[in-house]
């Protein structure tokens, strides 16, 4: 199945509080434990995640390594709104920071010890906007863990994903999941991408029917 673009932005408040009051814990509780598994415990580090949404990776990663401070970029005001206030209200504020803007338009003054991002890769028109952005702010031998979405192989098998994970979810976000697996990559399509970029020391997982992770260290 031909991969389906879709919007790289999500700039509809109501989209927004659908994705803040979701419950995604698991997802975002197995990328917590597959970073640590593959990258272990990084210590008193600055990490970037990029395309952070609302924030919620951003603050299970800081309870998970209280070592780290984090910098949350993503193109939605609304997504980083929403993020600030429950930063705020978890306790967070002072080692979580949220920048608005668009890789690679977006200008950082710093570069990163770890470098993380989950489901960005999908909404991208070029993927290579993420990878070039990790070797444009990550510093040398940066650790790298991207999980994201893998496209099925036809759109009755993207149907039942959406039934089997999203069948109780707002009719708005069982749209979106089904729009973003027909715009997710390929493992073989990705491997090119980590080529092209000379990061194909990086390695590729399928960890499920609908993710696979990216993970390793920049050269």
């Amino acid at each position: 199945m031909q991969r389906t673009p879709e919007p790289e932005l999500m700039l509809d408040p109501e989209q927004a509080q659908a994705y803040a009051h979701a419950d995604f814990s698991k997802p975002h509780d197995r990328f917590i434990h597959l970073f640590r598994t593959r990258c272990g415990d990084p210590g008193n580090v600055t990490v970037l995640d990029l395309g952070c949404g609302p924030g919620d990776i951003c603050r299970r990663f800081a309870r998970a390594f209280p070592g780290c401070t984090l910098l949350g970029v993503d193109g939605s005001q609304p997504m980083l709104a929403l993020g600030q206030t429950e930063t705020r209200n978890a306790g967070l504020a002072d080692r979580i920071a949220y920048r608005c803007g668009c890789f690679p338009d977006i200008d950082l003054p710093e570069h990163f010890d770890v470098l993380i991002s989950n489901s960005l890769l999908h909404h991208l028109q070029d993927p290579l906007v993420l990878w070039q952005s990790l070797l444009r702010y990550g510093k040398p031998g940066a650790r790298v863990f991207v999980m994201d979405l893998l496209r099925p192989d036809s759109r009755a098998q993207t149907g039942a994903l959406v039934a089997k994970y999203a069948a109780g979810e707002p009719d708005i976000l069982q749209h979106d999941f089904y729009h973003s697996l027909l715009a997710a990559w390929r493992p073989d399509e990705v491997a090119r991408q980590l080529r092209d970029q000379k990061l194909d020391r990086l390695q590729i997982e399928v960890i499920s029917d609908h993710h696979y992770i990216v993970h390793g260290r920049l050269p």
